[in-house]
């Protein structure tokens, strides 16, 4: 990996940018592989845990940013894998739920803690006002880009992901 300053700071950002994230994803990827799960997985599981039911594919492609096709892959594989069910259709009911199930449930609170202890490590060379201020750039920079996409942000209800003294989110 190289450090560099390139003429123009846009540049120099968008590279950082595009080094930092994968760089700390690389992080999580071999921490929580020591729990037996994967970054996609965990969020998942923490969103059939904490999100209002019913829960269903399409919130989980919103949520994750990802296109509905590779979502119902992933749900796939954690559903060949154990952690996740899904629900029929009910009568009136017009979508398939996701649910955990029994080993799901069991990887929430470890997962959880594995990511937390992560996340506030590798934050931690930034002061509390520093991350206010990342988070209003990072907040400008996504609304450029949803504009581009012609994408609507919408309010987050917050249900089930407040704070906590320990960890976001109410407890698996």
């Amino acid at each position: 990996m190289y450090d560099f300053d390139l003429q123009d700071s846009r540049f120099t950002a968008w590279f950082l940018l595009g080094q930092t994230w994968p760089a700390m994803y690389r992080v999580l990827e071999l921490e929580l592989a020591k729990v037996g799960l994967t970054p996609e997985k965990l969020n998942v599981l923490w969103l059939c845990a904490d999100y209002p039911p019913p829960l269903i594919p399409a919130e989980i492609a919103r949520f994750l940013f990802r296109k509905s096709h590779s979502v119902a892959g992933l749900l796939n594989r954690m559903e060949r894998d154990g952690l996740v069910k899904r629900v029929p259709k009910k009568k009136g009911h017009p979508f398939t739920e996701i649910q955990l199930t029994t080993k799901g449930k069991e990887l929430v609170a470890p997962g959880k803690d594995v990511a937390f202890s992560l996340i506030s490590k590798l934050m931690s060379p930034l002061a509390e006002e520093e991350l206010k201020q990342l988070q209003k750039l990072l907040r400008k920079l996504r609304k450029q880009a949803l504009d581009e996409l012609d994408m609507e942000l919408k309010p987050w209800s917050g249900v089930g992901w407040g704070p906590s003294p320990n960890i976001p989110g109410k407890s698996a």
